[in-house]
C-alpha cells in the first residue's frame, strides 16, 4: 500500500501517520523527520537545509526528490510505505512517480487532513512551548501556513483528478481522526 497524508502545518500529520502506517505495516516516512535528524546530526544534509527551516521555508525540490527517491526504494518499503511532507509541489509529484519505478504500482490513495487555520496557528505555538522548536514561532507559522496553501491547492486538484483523494476532517482526538482516515482508506481501497 502506497499512501501520502497532506495537510497544513499542525493539523497532525505526523501523529496520524505512524498509526496509518502501523495499523497498515508499512513505514511512515516523514521528510521533515529526515531533515530535522540531518539537521541535529549537523549532516551534510542538514547543513544545507539549516538556514531554509530556520527561516520557515521548504528545501528545495532537487534536494527533497532525491532523498525521498532514495528512501521509498529501501527494503523495508518493498511492500509499501506512507509519505507525510511530500509531496509539495506539482515538480515533486511528477518526481514521485518517477521514483515509484522501483516498485511495481503506483499510489493507492492521497490523504487530506483539513482543519481550520486559526485552530491550527494555536496548536503550533503550543507545540513550540512544550518542545522548543525554534521553527514555530508566529511569524513562522504564518508564513508556512501561506506557502503550503499556495504550493497545495494545485496538488490536491492533481490527484483528485487521479481519483485517489480523500479528504478527511483532521480535528478531534487522535482515535478520531484515525478512525476518519481507516474508514476511508477501507471503503476506497476495499
Amino acid at each position: 500500500m502506497k499512501l501520502l497524508i497532506m495537510g497544513p502545518p499542525g493539523v497532525g500529520k505526523g501523529t496520524q501517520a505512524i498509526g496509518i502506517a502501523a495499523h497498515y505495516g508499512v513505514p511512515a516516512i516523514s521528510t521533515g523527520d529526515i531533515f530535522r535528524d540531518n539537521v541535529k546530526n549537523q549532516t551534510e544534509l542538514g547543513k544545507k537545509v539549516s538556514a531554509i527551516l530556520a527561516d520557515g521555508g521548504y528545501v528545495p525540490d532537487e534536494i527533497t526528490n532525491a532523498v525521498v527517491a532514495d528512501r521509498i526504494c529501501k527494503p523495508d518499503a518493498v511492500d509499501g510505505w506512507l509519505l507525510d511532507g511530500y509531496p509539495r509541489t506539482i515538480g515533486q509529484v511528477s518526481a514521485l512517480d518517477d521514483a515509484m519505478a522501483c516498485g511495481d504500482s503506483g499510489l493507492d490513495a492521497v490523504i487530506a487532513l483539513t482543519a481550520d487555520a486559526d485552530l491550527l496557528t494555536e496548536r503550533l505555538l503550543k507545540r513550540a512551548e512544550v518542545e522548543g522548536r525554534a521553527d514555530d514561532n508566529a511569524e513562522t507559522i504564518k508564513h508556512r501556513m501561506a506557502v503550503y496553501n499556495e504550493a497545495t491547492d494545485p496538488l490536491l486538484d492533481e490527484y483528485r483528478s487521479r481519483e485517489l483523494l480523500l479528504e478527511v476532517d483532521g480535528i478531534g482526538s487522535i482515535d478520531e481522526v484515525a478512525q476518519r482516515i481507516t474508514a476511508a482508506l477501507d471503503a476506497k481501497l476495499g
